[in-house]
């Protein structure tokens, strides 16, 4: 008895949940449907842009069927179910990131996951900077 006990426990733990609905029961619903699990400010923009955030999932996934790698300046978009597993180039104002979706992230949006400011490496003065430097340079 204990073991089975175990066993279900362990099952449970590999299955990945999202507000008491597991994800394979999420990904089922449509957009608006999925809306009512998250947070009131993904929420309110998911209602609101519902049919954008369904064009985005649709391109997606046609961009899977065609082995392509999928690219979006669309920073905005909430992350839902339908998304996870894939790996979406965010741009970053500079370059692509890529961004590999898991079940954490749903709720959040892709920018939140490329970052756009990177860490400054100062290096040395240059010539003339410093008073030692300038007596070198003449």
């Amino acid at each position: 008895m204990a073991k089975e006990r175990k066993n279900r426990q362990e099952s449970r733990s590999k299955e990945q949940f999202y507000r008491g609905k597991t994800l394979a029961e999420l990904k089922t619903l449509d957009v608006r449907e999925v809306a009512k699990f998250l947070a009131a400010r993904p929420r309110r923009t998911v209602l609101r842009n519902f049919d954008k955030i369904e064009k985005f999932i649709a391109l997606c996934e046609a961009k899977i069927i065609r082995n392509k790698k999928i690219k979006t300046h669309l920073r905005r978009i909430v992350i839902l179910p339908k998304l996870v597993g894939m790996t979406i180039g965010v741009y970053t104002g500079k370059e692509f990131q890529d961004v590999t979706i898991t079940h954490e992230m749903i709720g959040h949006r892709l920018g939140e996951f490329s970052q756009t400011r990177s860490k400054v490496n100062h290096g040395s003065a240059g010539l003339g900077a410093t008073k030692s430097s300038r007596t070198q340079k003449k």
